[in-house]
């Protein structure tokens, strides 16, 4: 009898070590099953070589952190190839959305057909993707860029010639910008002379082609330039060949150094983007998209475009023009740049 109870405690207490057993292997798979679960974000960026897109990727990254989901970056150089092959990399990775800064805007259809196939959701940032079928656009306003450039040009000049220097006619945004400027100017006396894209956001191309305008005697009273980089090209330009002149110079981004050049007088305006907010909703976006919430269900929606593809959702954030007089109140209030990085230099 002792031993019939002494086999039976042995059987059980084997029972309750291989259930024990289970139970920690049970919960070692439900962990590991977490982890491999957590959302992954793909961000393709045209290039990283602008100050701005540096801003947008280290807010987009650490509010994707913040609500859980891992992001991996690919920087295309300022290649479109590499970017087809990159965003094609992220498909095949089963990353579960994409958000895209499109190096040029038309050339995207085939990969991001790619990713609908596998119900991947695609985010255009900033840039419209043309001929796609995009899920949601995030940006800022660009056609109201355009227009506070002009409305700002005409208070201090509204009678004279104006050139645009943009950037590449590839970037969507700059078709935005000339509508909504054009619209401004549209009956004023403020005339457009002449027009130029910058292949590439070559600023080289933009330094170059506005000393042959200088050469040329063809110095215009104001200039509307694709963005501050390129405005910065311009002020060189005009400093090197013509530094008596006084051009009105607009651009767009408030980098620092066109913050600088405004309280200093060489720049007149620069719009300011509420980037950290967009790169905000970006991420969160993504993320939300990625655990199956609908675009209708973000609630954030306020418009959309047609993108030729279709009517996209989008998320249409508010520009505002900066000048020296809402300088501090603008840029250094809203912590973008420091009162000291402003007025230092």
């Amino acid at each position: 009898m002792k031993n019939k109870f002494t086999f039976l405690f042995i059987l059980l207490s084997f029972f309750s070590i291989l259930f024990m057993a289970c139970e920690k292997k049970s919960a070692g798979n439900k962990k590991s099953e977490i982890k491999e679960n957590k959302i992954t974000i793909g961000f393709s960026i045209d290039t990283l070589a602008i100050e701005r897109w540096r801003r947008d990727t280290d807010v987009f990254i650490a509010t994707a952190k913040e609500l859980g989901a891992n992001v991996i970056v690919q920087n295309a150089g300022n290649n479109i190839d590499e970017q087809i092959r990159q965003i094609q990399y992220l498909i095949d990775k089963n990353v579960n959305a994409i958000v895209i800064i499109a190096k040029k805007a038309d050339a995207l259809t085939e990969v991001i057909m790619n990713a609908t196939a596998k119900n991947i959701p695609v985010i255009s940032y900033d840039r419209l993707i043309l001929n796609a079928p995009v899920d949601l656009y995030v940006t800022i306003d660009s056609e109201k860029v355009g227009e506070l450039m002009a409305q700002e040009m005409l208070k201090k000049c509204p009678i004279g010639s104006l050139y645009c220097i943009y950037g590449p006619l590839e970037d969507y945004n700059m078709t935005m910008i000339r509508n909504g400027a054009e619209r401004v100017l549209s009956g004023s006396q403020l005339r457009v002379g002449h027009v130029y894209y910058t292949d590439g956001w070559n600023y080289d191309l933009s330094y170059t082609h506005m000393c042959s305008l200088i050469r040329e005697k063809k110095i215009p009273n104001a200039i509307i330039c694709g963005n501050d980089a390129i405005a910065n090209s311009v002020i060189q330009a005009l400093s090197e060949l013509a530094p008596d002149s006084k051009v009105l110079i607009s651009g767009q981004d408030a980098d620092v150094v066109n913050c600088q050049h405004i309280v200093k007088g060489r720049q007149y305006v620069t719009i300011y983007k509420p980037i950290t907010e967009l790169s905000k909703r970006a991420a969160a976006c993504a993320v939300n998209l990625s655990r199956g919430v609908t675009v209708e269900e973000l609630g954030l929606v306020n418009g959309s475009m047609d993108n030729g593809y279709g009517r996209i959702p989008s998320i249409l954030l508010a520009p505002v023009a900066v000048t020296k007089e809402n300088m501090d109140s603008v840029i250094i209030e809203s912590g973008f740049h420091t009162q000291e990085e402003i007025y230092s230099r």
